[in-house]
């Protein structure tokens, strides 16, 4: 039985060894990583995967972050990423099962940005099983390289136009 927790109930360091496995200790030099440099994760809307014996078998982080539009004005969205399970247990559900997990919970939530989902990656698996596209996000820019194929987004609230993509730094109330 797996069981998806709150990722703030996990121990850090294991999410680390776990992105560590399922991406290599070179990912930290990903664009991803540069779009949400200097904020912390949603705790709302990111999850553990945990195994009978406790084990970390899988986690998905959200983000804050922001299209800076070039006429003007800022739109928050979430950036959803890093899905990551640990190689031995791929291909058995486990990323669909968090990924679900935190499309339910964005639903439901009132948090800016909730109903303005964006990614980088798979176009083919995140737009067949989870209606993520790259129809609104030509014009994005990032800090850093990507495939503009893979740059996919979905919700209510994502906007359209040029703009840059970056960290929305959240202030203290």
């Amino acid at each position: 039985m797996i069981a998806l927790l709150p990722l703030g109930t996990v121990d850090p360091q294991a999410v680390e060894t776990l992105l560590d496995r399922a991406f290599g200790p070179g990912r930290r030099a990903r664009t991803a990583y540069k779009v949400r440099l200097g904020t912390s994760e949603i705790p709302e809307l990111s999850f553990a995967a945990v195994g009978d014996d406790g084990s970390l078998l899988g986690s998905i982080q959200a983000w804050p972050v922001a299209l800076e539009c070039d006429g003007g004005g800022s739109v928050p969205m979430v950036m959803v990423g890093p899905v990551a399970v640990q190689p031995d247990r791929q291909q058995g559900g486990i990323g669909r099962m968090l990924m679900e997990r935190m499309l339910e919970a964005a639903e439901a939530s009132s948090l800016p940005g909730a109903d303005a989902l964006m990614l980088i990656g798979d176009p083919e698996y995140y737009g067949r099983f989870f209606d993520f596209t790259a129809e609104k996000t030509p014009g994005w820019r990032l800090p850093g390289p990507f495939e503009p194929r893979r740059l996919l987004a979905r919700g209510a609230g994502v906007p359209t136009g040029p703009g840059l993509l970056g960290a929305r730094l959240r202030r203290a109330a």
